[in-house]
């Protein structure tokens, strides 16, 4: 199966994302910025879901109209930045589930540590949005991945705000199979694993830890 990856070079996307990269621009800005942008990207990786017609009655009278088919979306942050990108996928999505795993990236190793797992009970035939600022190395993001196929879910897509090729190619090397939606495939990984340019640690300039 070809690997799939969309840039969502829309200006909106675009301007957000100049803005957060900036390396002035305020803790409490980011956070808006992050939710409006994650807004946007949401309705791209929603595009192609697939509805039903059911019969709805209007103030004018009856009709046939589309809804979304299956059961509902599962939202799934990669804590702790992933949670930025949640609450605007809910103000747009607010029927949502919402399921959250931890990792963090094993700095001599730089392989991923599962320490949190939490999703709703039924995945079975759900649709699944795994969010994460940054897919850097990609072996977070593939590791998430391969935790949520055991649950049994319909589909899986993957957002992010940032990509490079290197995390691209270890990512869709290990599923090739999920679709990654990004605002931008950056130039490469410095020597710490950072995207360059990239916007920092995402996690450090959403809540003001850095």
């Amino acid at each position: 199966m070809a690997a799939e990856v969309h840039v969502v070079a829309h200006p909106l996307v675009q301007h957000k994302l100049t803005l957060m990269r900036d390396k002035d621009t305020s803790t409490s800005k980011f956070r808006t910025l992050l939710r409006e942008i994650s807004t946007l990207l949401a309705y791209e990786v929603c595009r192609d879901f697939p509805t039903t017609m059911i019969e709805v009655e209007t103030p004018i009278g009856k009709t046939m109209a589309p809804v979304l088919d299956g059961k509902k979306l599962v939202l799934i942050s990669i804590l702790r930045a992933g949670n930025g990108l949640l609450d605007g996928m809910l103000d747009l999505i607010p029927s949502a589930r919402v399921g959250h795993i931890g990792l963090y990236r094993d700095h001599k190793t730089l392989e991923p540590v599962e320490y949190y797992f939490k999703v709703p009970d039924s995945m079975s035939e759900r649709d699944v949005i795994i969010v994460d600022p940054m897919l850097a190395t990609g072996n977070s993001a593939a590791a998430a991945v391969e935790r949520i196929k055991k649950t049994g879910p319909r589909s899986i897509k993957f957002m992010c705000l940032l990509t490079v090729p290197e995390g691209l190619g270890v990512f869709h090397a290990a599923h090739p199979d999920v679709p990654v939606y990004t605002a931008s495939i950056d130039e490469r990984l410095n020597e710490k694993s950072y995207i360059v340019p990239g916007l920092g640690d995402a996690g450090d300039r959403m809540f003001g830890t850095k």
